[in-house]
């Protein structure tokens, strides 16, 4: 008889502590879930969607001396925090470096990755910088371009319609440099001169 009120108690016990075991790794799920939905709540939702959207946006960035090295404006930027990541409709990036050339790209739309300091612009990519002094005039006009600011380097894998000046080049594959104005064709091309001017 003692035996068996002996295992009926230790019946009871495990029961209890199974029982309490249960409710303490459902109420840590409860609270991991909550904590989850709190954080995406102060993020502003998760981080694959657009924490902010700004329309008709324009910033500046500027050069450690503090003056300003390049404009990008656009008719819509919606920023994704994963990635650190802006996708942009309508992309104007214009080069005001003080000393060099004033260059103008526009696209039909652009992805920035801020962390990179790495601009990838996409669908009829349009480049152009006026006659200097110094440098002939440059329209160059391409699918998708990477653009590396802070360096001033152009460059894409892409066929390029380029004319310099009265000339014109066309091939596939490019790098520009803003700062030395040196401008590399990564294939072949076909170069066209204008004929020269009779005496």
């Amino acid at each position: 008889m003692v035996t068996y009120k002996r295992t009926a108690h230790r019946w009871k016990l495990l029961a209890i502590m199974m029982i309490a075991t249960f409710c303490a790794v459902g109420s840590f799920w409860l609270v991991q879930v909550l904590e989850r939905q709190d954080g995406d709540a102060r993020l502003g939702g998760p981080m694959d969607e657009p924490d902010y959207i700004v329309e008709n946006f324009s910033f500046v960035r500027m050069t450690e001396q503090g003056k300003p090295s390049y404009v990008v404006s656009g008719k819509r930027l919606a920023h994704t925090p994963q990635g650190d990541v802006s996708q942009v409709e309508a992309p104007v990036m214009e080069g005001v470096t003080p000393g060099r050339p004033r260059m103008t790209i526009v696209a039909k739309r652009a992805q920035i990755y801020h962390e990179e300091h790495r601009v990838e612009l996409l669908g009829k990519v349009d480049i152009q910088r006026p006659a200097t002094p110094t440098s002939e005039l440059l329209h160059v006009r391409t699918e998708a371009l990477t653009v590396l600011p802070d360096e001033e380097i152009l460059k894409t894998a892409q066929p390029v319609d380029i004319k310099l000046g009265a000339s014109t080049v066309v091939g596939t594959g490019m790098v520009a440099n803003n700062a030395t104005q040196k401008l590399h064709l990564a294939s072949r091309g076909q170069i066209v001169y204008p004929p020269r001017a009779q005496r």
